[in-house]
């Protein structure tokens, strides 16, 4: 479905400078500055409309959490979701992250989500997933010894491709669930996606991938 456009959108994004960051690529590897305090940095690519990030950050405010949404049609109303809660641990960020190394430092992210990406499904465009080797290269670079991947998705196919990437990568696969909601977990917040597929009786993926990289 294509977003209508927001003329106010920029001057609004330009106003939420508590919310917003602005030069992101400024922040490499001082994103603890970015928040004031040490806490695990947690990043979403691909916010969306900020019901997962929002909901995270109000339930583990001990963690700093970092969104990025290229649509900024759509990250204006992540950033109200935001303001909404009042919560100081999380920023927006409206950019097109191509490559995350740009925004983060090497070992700078603890956990890093994938929320129901995009899964480009023809053979063509195999290199736009989020789990193609490239991009778990970038991601091996930005998280720590330990660090974690999870990616949650209602798309079998984006799923079981992820799998086996995750697997030649050399990561050590801690969960697969084929239908995350029996497992009725307290923690889980839900996308807008999510909350969607799961009403029609749509089963959703979820998978954590741990990084075993110095």
């Amino acid at each position: 479905m294509r977003t209508r456009n927001k003329p106010w959108a920029d001057d609004f994004l330009k106003e939420q400078k508590e919310v917003v960051v602005h030069h992101p690529f400024h922040h490499k590897n001082k994103w603890k500055d970015v928040f004031g305090n040490d806490h695990p940095i947690h990043i979403e690519i691909g916010s969306g409309k900020g019901q997962f990030i929002a909901g995270m950050a109000k339930q583990h405010s001990d963690i700093n959490f970092v969104g990025i949404e290229m649509a900024k049609s759509i990250i204006i109303t992540a950033v109200q979701k935001v303001l909404e809660t009042e919560q100081k641990n999380v920023r927006l960020i409206n950019e097109n992250a191509k490559d995350v190394r740009d925004i983060f430092g090497e070992n700078e992210v603890d956990k890093i989500y994938l929320n129901f990406s995009d899964p480009w499904p023809k053979s063509r465009h195999e290199k736009r997933r989020l789990t193609y080797p490239a991009f778990l290269e970038q991601y091996k670079n930005i998280l720590k010894k330990n660090g974690e991947i999870v990616l949650k998705t209602d798309n079998r196919k984006l799923f079981e491709y992820s799998l086996v990437r995750f697997s030649k990568f050399g990561m050590m696969l801690e969960e697969v669930a084929l239908d995350l909601h029996d497992l009725h977990d307290p923690e889980n917040v839900m996308t807008e996606y999510e909350q969607r597929f799961s009403n029609k009786g749509q089963p959703i993926y979820r998978c954590r991938a741990r990084s075993r990289f110095s």
